[in-house]
């Protein structure tokens, strides 16, 4: 400040024909002393009078402090009441912003509003959700510590605990802090403090033989050398810092070194500081500067050039850069008081200030306008809030060979950046505490793993959670997802449930082994009845060919091929087309087999009746009525299966729900309704053939099939009752495959009773292959009846 203000003075661009003053006052780190200065200051008087100045020709411009934010606050509660400008180059605490308690108050540091925003970035940074909070008991701490978890909850991360460093030692509140910290998995440690106040307490951690922590310090203790001793060596090596920017002084290491104690009589500070830099202790008594100390006398002989000491240091002026810009700011405002022109002023009918006898609201006026580059080339001026823009270095304590730490700039935030660009970090610079090579990993859960999902535990920080495998049908493609996904309707969640792959799609086709078995058996079974109408055609003049109408027995095996060659329609991919073939085909073809069977039974009961004298039958036993019975009977399946294509007909589907991971191409039967009319109504002729073949199988012919037909009936009837069960409870190919099982059992059920006997005697025994043998048969049959 004092190196400021002589520079000032010889600058006559600045403020030209007008000198500075300053008087220091020492608040001694006590709020009734700071009280008692800011008094002293503004009455001008030893003995504080309220509302009373008595200081001559000199006008007070403003107060350049304090430091610590809880003198601050007493001092700007006071100065505000009087409007008088309050400029601090240290006061964080962002309670100062408030402009209703505080209304001169500004500062060239910025707010912890901005450093709690700062921390919880540069720990988003390096991936830590598990962080535990110190704070020291009053303002400073409480007030920033309570905005660092805000931001930490907005950025996501959890406090593993939060405890108070108090004002006053506590011999048990130490001890809990060594406990909880001892306890705690954090490796990450937020301190919101001073060193004063944390000093106890870091004692008591370091007694503890605590390490594995890494420390993040505010800029209340992050740069000071309280800590600079061998006890704190171990634990406190790779803390990280946050500190206000450093600045560039021009010719105060010079002026540093030209300071001495017979020159500046009046600076209290002097003499006491070249005792500390030498080691020696001054012996005049009137010079009002003995410490008492014992040893060599200070005989102002001393030079400090020769001094290597890091108070020389001019690469790390930080809070001192700040007064020295605090300095500027209410200069440059005075600059603008005098410069102002009359009836271009800012106040009442555009009047100025007089700059020997201004009101300290209207220099106040100016210090809120005020706009500067200083030597650093940063611009200079305050917000509404009376804050100066925001930014930060970041420090890395190193370990020096010579026992002591080394504060290394590794990296910047501003909080003016666009987010992703306000942090940067050089990694590679970082020195880590002791058992870390790398940034540790402070989380209270371990990450989980794609595949896997985040259950927050009851009662427990949103960070500690358990990871919960996705289900079968859901997948979770990045690290701690909150929620599993559902894939797309024609994927499925892989093996490890990461990602989707596509469905696997099925239908029944020739190479599934299902498939080739059955198209076997549907090919063999078309060539059964293929062969038996050979051997039919070839013996169409024997008896036992042309007993039960000849041309009947030539539709039916017709059928009986077509039923077992239309079973390959149902194997293959589906399309619309063999949808509604293979239904509406085997609908059909069907209903005729069942109408020969039933038209078959008919003729041996008219056959019967028309041999009794005077039947009225006899007419009725030629071709016409078989013929007449199969295409009635057909015709009423033909059109239930045109109402079926018209109202709703079979078509292709993807069905993706049934099976999981798996695409079935399956046929949708439209109109279940006409579906099970079709096959209601082959069970309708399927009764009615088997009542009527039941009623007729005694009854005497020259080869009477009704005994057979009765039992191709009931092998009918028992696969189509089986069928419907099965059918309704598998899904897929299997469905298909039941449909198709039904067909070529009912259909070999009805080849083998009806034509394997005929084949048998046509084959085997072609001496019962005459006339003679059947009328003989159908002879005695007539006695028995008789």
């Amino acid at each position: 400040m004092t190196f400021a203000v002589e520079e000032i003075n010889h600058n006559d661009s600045l403020l030209p024909n007008v000198s500075l003053g300053f008087w220091i006052y020492d608040s001694c780190d006590t709020q009734s002393r700071s009280l008692q200065g800011t008094m002293w200051q503004l009455s001008g008087h030893k003995d504080p009078i309220p509302n009373y100045a008595c200081r001559g020709t000199s006008t007070l411009a403003a107060v350049i402090g304090d430091d610590k934010s809880r003198m601050s606050i007493t001092m700007a509660q006071l100065l505000g009441v009087y409007k008088h400008a309050q400029v601090s180059y240290a006061s964080s605490v962002a309670a100062l912003s408030d402009k209703s308690q505080f209304p001169s108050f500004l500062r060239t540091t910025p707010s912890d509003e901005f450093q709690s925003l700062g921390i919880a970035r540069l720990i988003a940074f390096f991936g830590w959700t598990w962080v535990g909070i110190l704070a020291e008991n009053n303002d400073y701490g409480l007030i920033g510590s309570q905005m660092l978890k805000e931001e930490l909850i907005k950025a996501g991360v959890c406090v593993a605990f939060y405890e108070t460093i108090p004002l006053f030692y506590s011999q048990e509140k130490m001890q809990r802090i060594v406990e909880v910290v001892e306890k705690t998995t954090a490796r990450v440690i937020v301190v919101f403090s001073t060193a004063n106040n944390l000093f106890p307490a870091m004692l008591a951690i370091v007694k503890g033989d605590i390490s594995g922590k890494v420390w993040i310090a505010t800029d209340g203790w992050g740069e000071y050398p309280l800590f600079d001793k061998k006890e704190f060596l171990k634990t406190l090596k790779g803390t990280i810092a946050l500190s206000v920017p450093t600045g560039n002084i021009p010719r105060f290491k010079e002026y540093l070194y030209e300071l001495h104690p017979s020159r500046s009589t009046d600076d209290i500070f002097i003499g006491q500081f070249w005792e500390k830099a030498f080691g020696c202790s001054w012996n005049d008594s009137n010079t009002d500067q003995a410490t008492g100390q014992e040893g060599k006398l200070c005989t102002g002989k001393e030079n400090l050039r020769t001094l290597d000491i890091r108070f020389f240091d001019m690469a790390n002026l930080r809070f001192v850069y700040n007064a020295y810009n605090a300095v500027y700011v209410v200069t440059h405002a005075l600059h603008a008081i005098q410069s102002c022109e009359p009836g271009k002023g800012p106040f009442f009918n555009g009047s100025c200030a007089n700059i020997e006898h201004f009101a300290p609201w209207q220099l106040l006026h100016y210090i809120r306008k005020v706009r500067f580059q200083n030597t650093m080339g940063r611009e200079i001026f305050f917000d509404l809030n009376g804050n100066p823009p925001a930014s930060y270095d970041i420090l890395n304590w190193h370990l020096l060979s010579n026992g002591s730490f080394s504060y290394v700039n590794i990296g910047h935030y501003d909080s003016g950046a666009a987010k992703g660009q306000d942090i940067k970090v050089n990694n590679s610079a970082i020195v880590w505490s002791e058992g870390y090579t790398q940034a540790p990993v402070s989380t209270c859960s371990e990450s989980c793993k794609p595949g896997y999902r985040k259950a927050i535990l009851n009662g427990r920080p949103v960070c500690c959670f358990e990871c919960i495998p996705c289900s079968e049908e859901e997948f979770s493609n990045q690290t701690d997802a909150t929620e599993c996904m559902k894939c797309p309707d024609d994927q499925w969640p892989t093996t490890s449930r990461d990602g989707c792959r596509k469905k696997s799609i099925k239908f029944l086709s020739y190479q599934d082994p299902l498939g080739m078995s059955l198209a076997v058996i549907s090919m063999l079974g078309a060539l059964v009845p293929a062969i038996i109408l050979v051997v039919f055609i070839r013996n169409r003049h024997t008896p036992v060919v042309k007993a039960n109408n000849r041309d009947l027995s030539y539709l039916l095996l017709l059928a009986l091929i077509l039923c077992f060659g239309f079973s390959l329609v149902f194997i293959g991919h589906p399309t619309t087309l063999t949808c509604m073939v293979r239904q509406i085909a085997f609908g059909i073809v069907f209903a005729i087999c069942i109408s020969c069977l039933l038209a078959k039974t008919i003729m041996v009961v008219v056959a019967f009746r028309a041999a009794k004298p005077n039947s009225n039958l006899r007419s009725w036993l030629g071709p016409r009525l078989p013929n007449s019975l199969v295409f009635s009977c057909s015709l009423v399946q033909v059109l239930i299966c045109i109402t079926w294509l018209i109202v709703a007909p079979p078509f292709s589907q993807m069905n993706m729900k049934s099976q999981m991971g798996k695409i079935i191409i399956e046929c949708n039967e439209g109109s279940l309704t006409l579906f099970w009319c079709m096959l209601g109504y082959l069970g309708l002729l399927a009764t009615v053939s088997f009542i009527v073949a039941f009623l007729a199988r005694k009854l005497p012919d020259s080869f009477n099939e009704a005994k057979f037909i009765t039992f191709s009936m009931l092998i009918f009837g028992a696969v189509w009752l089986a069928f419907i069960p099965a059918y309704l409870s598998t899904t897929g190919k299997y469905t298909v495959a039941v449909e198709i099982f039904a067909i070529l059992s009912s259909s070999a059920g009805l080849l083998a009773c009806i034509f394997f006997p005929k084949c048998y005697i046509i084959l085997m025994r072609p001496e019962m292959n005459t006339k003679k043998f059947l009328m003989g048969k159908t002879t005695g049959n007539l006695k028995k009846t008789k």
